[in-house]
């Protein structure tokens, strides 16, 4: 994937929420590998079986503003990897998120890194008919409302924010090369990322300012 440069290193304390989803996991594991000390929020962190001296569990829930607010303090940044699955019907990625953004301005915390989904808002021309229609215009239309709405809360929080936006997760390697910063123009995509690039990428961010005020499709 070009443009990441994980060798250019910041440790920071950073606080993943959606930690234990099959993205937030992974991130975990990169935000660790690449030296960070992490705090790990979510309903049953301890899922993440992991055991790392930087490693910090916080039980709470992303939906409840006092557990969001109590968990941001002292912390340097934030990656929200929220998500419902196949959920039809939940609003966590945009009140889990808004509840982070109204934490981190109680804390003064600048730096947000928030998943999204490749297609919302401006990206939506790079999607094909298949995700257009059938996907995010039937099965999965209250999800894609929700994310972007969880989109426009990012961008009006006035922190230092970049949104990512990735295809649909594999869990191995795809067959074509990722492209990050997929132009809108794109077209003729795979639309799938795997799970691991996806969290090198998040965690890249933290030292990696470039697309700080911006929003980064991520796709093969």
């Amino acid at each position: 994937m070009a443009g990441i440069n994980l060798e250019r290193r910041i440790q920071m304390k950073v606080i993943v929420f959606g930690a234990t989803g099959t993205v937030g996991r992974l991130a975990v594991k990169s935000l660790l590998k690449a030296g960070h000390t992490v705090t790990a929020f979510a309903r049953s962190p301890q899922r993440l079986n992991l055991n790392d001296p930087k490693l910090r569990l916080v039980a709470g829930d992303a939906m409840k503003l006092s557990d969001v607010t109590d968990a941001v303090a002292g912390h340097e940044a934030v990656v929200v990897t929220l998500g419902a699955g196949m959920s039809r019907k939940s609003k966590i990625r945009s009140q889990g998120t808004m509840n982070v953004i109204k934490a981190m301005q109680t804390h003064g915390v600048r730096r947000l890194i928030a998943q999204s989904t490749l297609g919302a808002r401006d990206s939506w021309p790079t999607l094909n008919f298949w995700w257009k229609r059938v996907m995010f215009g039937a099965l999965l239309a209250p999800v894609f409302r929700d994310h972007e709405l969880q989109e426009q809360l990012v961008e009006a929080s006035g922190l230092d924010w970049t949104i990512v936006r990735p295809g649909a997760f594999t869990d191995k390697a795809t067959v074509r090369p990722a492209i990050e910063d997929v132009p809108n123009t794109a077209r003729g995509l795979d639309l799938k990322i795997a799970r691991s690039e996806l969290a090198r990428f998040l965690t890249s961010q933290l030292s990696d300012r470039q697309y700080i005020g911006r929003a980064v499709g991520l796709s093969s």
